[in-house]
């Protein structure tokens, strides 16, 4: 903490530019030059909770709520996984008694149920996160059976007096400890990977760093494994919302580099996730501090995918997005920058989750593992999924990527080019 401490008040130019370029040489250490890609998938938006910066708290009688129904969980995933190509989903719930955890656990089952025939494979949804209230261990221990996939809850905010302000009591989001805990709750339950994260713009954003900071040591501390991934979104205006952007606490494009760079340099191991929220100038820049995760084609309208609703200002959705730019034009644009988009989950199939995956991770050897799944599933998304001018651009960074490991004399070398041609010739979903 006192090195974060320190870091956080650096004023000297250079020096930040001297963190930010180890911030990139760390996550490339640990993760290589891949970038992972998902979409969100927003369940409902009905909410008990009355949080102040929000579109869908309980007292916004503009907004248009609905629960998606199983039937419609089905379409919406099967344009995800058919049309567009994703191949994980970070899958999005209000704490509501409609989506509680036997709604989700049915949900997770329908998504995952769904495989849709591609141009030569099958399109189907392999890892299912999740982002919900923090249940109880009981709760917790069901939807891990299902295969939660990485269980998210964000803090929004770790500074107490600003919590109470903008989550009112008498809601269920105003119990400050229930929320912090939560992931204390899920490694009990047996859930292998966590994430978490802040608000930033509730409160001044050094005090977030470092509650992040200090969540993620005291889960180390305690269990030996830290979150799997950190999210940093900034707050962004909602519809019908007293508490929304713009405020003293706003963070500004440089002070949100400066974010990016102290997480990467403070929890070196773990994911971090670029959300659709900002702009595309923007995760241009950041993308290269240490981030691994960015979300592409995202529509966050209840039902959205499958109606084709694309509106910014409509009362559909929790708030504004800064990128909609498509899945192909992401990965496009990743590739011309030198980087491999990885459709890959084959660690939480093989079992390297968890303190597993930790280990892993802080050694510098997921990235390995990483770099040879990155290259198949890439393969396998060119061919089902790319346009033309995406597929010629991608074919560059693998072929890149294969005379990488060739020139290394990794010993798997000799299984990546089996396995690669048998990929090309249509098979699907081989990984180390």
């Amino acid at each position: 903490m006192d090195e974060t401490s320190a870091l956080i008040n650096v004023r000297d130019k250079d020096l930040w530019e001297e963190m930010m370029a180890l911030a990139l040489k760390i996550k490339h250490k640990v993760y290589d030059n891949r970038i992972v890609t998902f979409a969100p998938l927003y369940m409902g938006n009905r909410c008990v909770n009355n949080c102040l910066y929000c579109a869908f708290r309980h007292d916004n009688d503009l907004a248009e709520r609905r629960v998606l129904s199983f039937s419609e969980i089905k379409t919406e995933t099967e344009i995800l996984a058919g049309k567009i190509g994703h191949k994980r989903l970070i899958v999005v719930y209000g704490e509501h008694p409609e989506t509680d955890a036997d709604y989700i656990a049915e949900s997770l089952k329908t998504i995952y149920n769904v495989k849709v025939k591609t141009k030569r494979g099958w399109g189907q949804i392999r890892r299912a996160n999740v982002n919900a209230a923090p249940f109880s261990v009981e709760e917790l221990k069901k939807l891990n059976e299902i295969g939660i996939g990485t269980y998210q809850v964000f803090q929004e905010t770790y500074h107490h007096e600003t919590y109470g302000k903008v989550h009112p009591k008498g809601t269920l989001k105003s119990d400050y400890a229930w929320r912090l805990y939560c992931m204390h709750r899920a490694f009990e339950a047996g859930v292998d990977d966590v994430g978490i994260g802040a608000l930033f713009g509730l409160y001044d954003w050094k005090f977030e760093v470092m509650g992040l900071v200090c969540h993620s040591l005291e889960l180390e501390k305690q269990f030996g494994i830290g979150p799997h991934t950190v999210s940093f979104p900034r707050l962004e205006p909602a519809a019908n919302t007293p508490f929304a952007g713009g405020g003293k606490h706003k963070v500004t494009d440089e002070d949100f580099k400066k974010i990016v760079t102290l997480i990467r340099l403070a929890v070196p191991y773990t994911g971090m996730i670029l959300t659709a929220r900002e702009t595309p100038e923007i995760r241009r820049e950041v993308v290269s501090l240490g981030c691994t995760q960015l979300d592409a084609s995202s529509r966050i309208g209840i039902g959205a995918y499958a109606d084709g609703y694309s509106g910014q200002k409509g009362r559909r959705q929790q708030f504004l997005l800064g990128d909609t730019r498509t899945l192909d034009e992401i990965v496009r644009e990743e590739a011309e920058r030198g980087r491999i988009t990885s459709f890959c989950t084959a660690g939480y199939r093989c079992g390297r989750t968890g303190e597993c995956v930790m280990n892993l991770l802080r050694s510098g050897q997921e990235g390995k593992f990483c770099k040879l799944n990155a290259i198949l599933t890439f393969r396998e998304w060119l061919d089902d999924f790319a346009s033309p001018l995406t597929r010629t651009v991608g074919e560059k960074v693998i072929q890149r990527e294969i005379e990488q490991i060739k020139k290394e004399k990794w010993s798997v070398y000799p299984k990546l080019v089996e396995y690669y041609e048998r990929i090309k010739n249509g098979e699907r979903d081989l990984f180390f």
